[in-house]
């Protein structure tokens, strides 16, 4: 029986790219952002709810094309692919605290759900032994909550766009980050 160790897991955990859900994050944030140009901001509360909620069908479909391939069976199963599942899974319960603020003050939905949807990067950060996630998600929040005080009237735009260049910055330092071999 050849049982790899959970330190043997992580390590392969860590040498995986880390694109596709970024990627689809970045996509998504960035199209909220337009709507919020475009449209209402009806629309584009629409746009967060569904939007956010898409990112990891998103990413599932990106991954074929970044060598990734989530829904590959053939890989061997890695306990941290399930602990980064619980972080996504944490990320979608934290609604619970977006949508009652948001029913009380619809404006604040970009805010909540930008901050809340981020703080799965700070697990990540450890589980990978990188910065990467900290710097995601500390500079996420302050730049969300920054720019919900700052521009109250460019909610629906000003903060997607923020998390894009947030997710750009992050897919940089995720590319040329060293990996262990």
């Amino acid at each position: 029986m050849n049982e790899r160790t959970l330190e043997q897991q992580r390590i392969e955990f860590i040498n995986q790219k880390f694109l596709a859900t970024p990627l689809a994050g970045l996509i998504i944030w960035a199209i909220v952002g337009l709507i919020g140009i475009f449209f209402s901001d009806f629309v584009a509360v629409w746009a967060i709810f569904i939007g956010t909620g898409s990112i990891v069908y998103l990413g599932l479909f990106l991954s074929k094309f970044t060598g990734e391939d989530f829904l590959d069976k053939s890989k061997p199963k890695n306990e941290f692919d399930s602990l980064f599942l619980f972080t996504a899974a944490q990320a979608i319960l934290v609604y619970s605290i977006a949508i009652p603020f948001f029913l009380v003050d619809y404006s604040s939905l970009p805010m909540t759900v930008g901050i809340l949807t981020g703080l799965m990067w700070l697990p990540f950060s450890w589980i990978i032994k990188h910065w990467v996630g900290i710097f995601h998600t500390l500079v996420r929040t302050i730049t969300v909550l920054a720019l919900w005080y700052l521009l109250p009237h460019y909610r629906f735009i000003a903060i997607p766009f923020a998390i894009v260049l947030i997710y750009i910055i992050t897919l940089i330092i995720l590319k040329e980050r060293k990996r262990p071999e």
